[in-house]
């Protein structure tokens, strides 16, 4: 019996997780099976050998790592094993990249050079909503009408979770601004084209944000949809943000994920969000 198959399955039935998602999990746990022999029989020894030897990128051992445990936790509570052996797993010590931001004066430059482009009120809109809210690129570009709730967005994200963000003024006040030009447009897109999707794609955006940053005098190759992304969570925490709610408001399923951002700090603050951020596992106010 293949219970990679039946794990699979069980996660896009009951999880809802998306084909690439699928993808993803079947790809590492096959290649971990290729490697360690039947996954059933694995000790928490194999895995952690397994993780070791792998090449040195953290991004894809943590990817591993995490589809190891979702498969490990699915045979529990099937009760095909009795003993989980990513209890107490140990991810090797890699040096983890930090994420690549704008400074806040950059983003500004990158927000009023938007005006200087065709379609500059779309343009403006998309980049006010990315750095507002910390959308992924794909949230963006897919976002609905029925997700503008005035000074909120109802975001739709990864494994089908649901999620709001706040906007302030300046992202209320641009995506009033590109309805009012969008018009009564047959479409649940707020971002709507004449394309096979429906809406504008991430290539489009990429596209025209790169032409944006030639225009602003910023470096293009440091300019992306996940830049932005990555610029506001930045600004977020160097700010004073609780790291629990930057967490929500990017959609991360492990806080850990999102301690990264700590790079920003200055090393003293930089200790002490690190040290107390396990006890952000108290309920958080609703933002």
């Amino acid at each position: 019996m293949n219970y990679i198959d039946i794990f699979l399955e069980a996660l896009s039935a009951e999880k809802g997780r998306s084909q690439k998602t699928l993808a993803a999990y079947s790809s590492d746990l096959q290649h971990a099976q290729e490697s360690i022999g039947n996954l059933l029989n694995a000790t928490n020894q194999d895995i952690q050998e397994y993780l070791s030897h792998l090449p040195d990128k953290a991004s894809s051992i943590a990817r591993k790592a995490s589809a190891l445990r979702s498969f490990y936790k699915f045979l529990m509570l099937e009760k095909i094993i009795t003993t989980n052996p990513t209890t107490n797993l140990e991810l090797p010590k890699r040096n983890r990249a930090l994420p690549k931001y704008l400074s806040m004066d950059e983003i500004e430059l990158l927000i009023s050079s938007a005006g200087d482009i065709k379609t500059s009120i779309r343009l403006r809109c998309m980049i006010e909503l990315l750095y507002a809210s910390g959308l992924r690129v794909s949230e963006l570009c897919e976002l609905p009408l029925s997700a503008n709730l005035g000074d909120k967005l109802l975001i739709h994200g990864k494994g089908a979770k649901e999620r709001l963000v706040p906007m302030h003024e300046g992202a209320q006040d641009a995506l009033h601004k590109w309805l009012n030009v969008r018009g009564p447009i047959d479409s649940k897109y707020i971002f709507p084209t004449n394309s096979q999707t429906g809406h504008i794609t991430r290539d489009g955006f990429f596209k025209i944000l790169k032409k944006c940053a030639v225009l602003a005098g910023i470096d293009p190759k440091r300019v992306s949809p996940h830049v932005l992304r990555h610029s506001f969570a930045s600004h977020l925490l160097a700010g004073g943000a609780n790291l629990r709610v930057i967490q929500t408001m990017l959609g991360h399923e492990d806080i850990s994920t999102t301690q990264i951002y700590t790079h920003v700090l200055p090393e003293k603050l930089r200790d002490t969000v690190e040290k107390a951020h396990p006890l952000a596992h108290n309920k958080i106010k609703d933002i």
